[in-house]
């Protein structure tokens, strides 16, 4: 969607507007909050006691961006592991200055080296301290083969565990990791963080109002151009330190990779690239897109799923640069899926994407959303986001930092990318969208841009908080915990095994359950 950037101003201040409108009373109270703001709108306190003592179990990228977000008035670093000895390095020098900063500079030298006074090589080191430590939870951002293991484990160490998404490899291991919590009473979250975002919150709010009408269609993205030589961000492989290559190629020779889930050397380095280690674009990036989705439509589970998935360019002779004729990767470098979800009528839909509600005397089975996602490895014209399409407005999340809204044309009310747009009641009482000529947003849109901060987050420092408030409260009131997070894993895993096997694919109540056996991965129906 290709917008100058006036008609792109139009559509912030409509967000603004908007919300500012449809939520003024919440939105006063957030503008006046000023700090806190994930608080204010998730619903935790300030913690009351002692920051929660926890360990960080992989520190690569990700483990890096969670460490530089970690709030450190509700959270207290004491220990942490990873394989690489390039990553327990940067822990504390960093790699970024913005958004891997480091150890140092994020607690200060002292309070840092207290810290590394407790690094370790892996994670089973880690745990034989735990007590000596005074443990109570850890990160996991471990590649993904590993997230169900590590987290077990962790689990029946008497740790509460926050785990990077994608939840597991497969929903097997989904079930398990949630039955391990609830048999020792612990709390599992995983970091899906758009359920802390200020920004999504309000869209949710938006779309929950029916101020957008039906939902339709969502399209969903996610294109990055890696066709140029050495431009893939998850082949690290030749571009990690020699000494660190040396240290892992001599623990592969050794076995000791191979107790921890790796073949080699480079599988632990470049794991996105290959299915025994990561489970491809879908996983990785897809499924922030399927949680997106899931939550402008009510966290309703899908009903089918079909789509192509191909190794259309890397490692193909004849076609891109001479390194992409020899990339090995495993994974798809395009997908593109279709899935399908019930509207509100349909007799599936119940209070939270639950069984079958029955047909009722105003259901009707054709009442169907419809989601796409492309990710692709040759093209980017487009920033990765959503665009949520519905009767009477379209709302356009763009790299979880901005969102616009634009009104639909109607009989007596103009649209389109060029109107500000406000809020009225019509007769029947509930709000609606209308179009006016006012050139300045309100001093409502201004009270929902501050209740929104001047800078948005993505979610990461909230779900710390309040991961660490429930641990402190024994309250388990995650937004994203195992079963919200399974939901997102059966979405992305199911669409794999759809490209896999070039069928539709029909979901089962039962694969959401997590008392059931049952699992996509081991349907005859998929894999018969």
């Amino acid at each position: 969607m290709l917008l100058t950037p006036e008609q792109e101003q139009i559509g912030r201040d409509n967000f603004n507007e908007v919300v500012g409108l449809s939520r003024r009373d919440f939105m006063k109270g957030a503008a006046a909050a000023g700090t806190g703001l994930g608080a204010f709108y998730f619903g935790y306190q300030a913690l009351q006691g002692k920051p929660v003592r926890t360990a960080f179990i992989g520190c690569g990228d990700e483990g890096n961006v969670l460490i530089n977000e970690h709030p450190t008035d509700y959270m207290e670093i004491v220990a942490i592991a990873d394989l690489r000895p390039a990553n327990r390095e940067r822990t504390f020098t960093g790699s970024h200055p913005v958004a891997r900063r480091g150890l140092n500079a994020i607690l200060g030298k002292a309070a840092a080296a207290d810290v590394a006074k407790n690094v370790f090589t892996n994670h089973r080191d880690l745990l034989a301290k735990k007590d000596e430590l005074g443990l109570e939870a850890v990160v996991i951002a471990v590649p993904l083969n590993q997230h169900a293991p590590i987290a077990i484990e962790c689990l029946e160490a008497g740790l509460h565990v926050l785990c990077e998404k994608l939840m597991a490899q497969n929903v097997t291991d989904c079930k398990k990791m949630i039955r391990t919590a609830e048999k020792n009473g612990l709390m599992l979250a995983v970091g899906h963080q758009r359920h802390y975002s200020v920004l999504y919150d309000n869209a949710a709010h938006l779309t929950n109002l029916g101020l957008v009408g039906d939902i339709k269609f969502i399209r969903a993205q996610w294109h990055r151009n890696n066709s140029f030589p050495d431009s893939d961000a998850w082949q690290k492989w030749n571009a990690s330190a020699k000494a660190d290559r040396d240290i892992l190629t001599k623990m592969e020779q050794s076995g000791e990779l191979k107790e921890f889930g790796y073949d080699t050397a480079r599988k632990l380095i470049d794991w996105r690239l290959y299915n025994e280690t990561g489970g491809g674009l879908m996983a990785e990036l897809g499924s922030h897109q399927m949680d997106a989705a899931s939550i402008f439509l009510g966290k309703v589970h899908p009903l089918a799923v079909q789509g192509y998935g191909g190794k259309n360019f890397f490692g193909m002779e004849g076609v891109g640069p001479e390194s992409a004729w020899k990339d090995d990767r495993d994974i798809d470098d395009q997908i593109f899926v279709t899935f399908e979800f019930p509207g509100k009528t349909h007799p599936k839909v119940a209070a939270h994407g639950g069984g079958e509600q029955g047909a009722g005397p105003h259901s009707n089975d054709r009442d169907v959303s419809v989601v796409t996602y492309s990710s692709m490895n040759t093209n980017r014209w487009e920033p990765y986001g959503e665009a949520v399409f519905g009767s009477r407005g379209t709302i356009v999340m763009k790299t979880e930092k901005e969102a616009l809204l634009y009104k639909e044309a109607s009989k007596d009310s103009p649209g389109g990318v060029e109107q500000r747009i406000w809020v009225i009641n019509n007769q029947s009482g509930g709000p609606v969208l209308d179009s006016y000529e006012t050139s300045a947003p309100s001093a409502a849109a201004n009270n929902a841009q501050a209740g929104m901060g001047a800078s948005i987050s993505r979610g990461y420092r909230e779900e710390m908080e309040h991961f660490c408030y429930c641990i402190r409260t024994g309250k388990d009131e995650l937004r994203c915990n195992g079963h919200v997070a399974m939901a997102d894993a059966i979405m992305a895993l199911t669409a794999n095994l759809a490209m896999k096997t070039k069928k539709r694919i029909e979901f089962k109540d039962e694969w959401f359950d997590a008392s059931s056996d049952a699992c996509p991965e081991e349907d005859p129906d998929v894999i018969g």
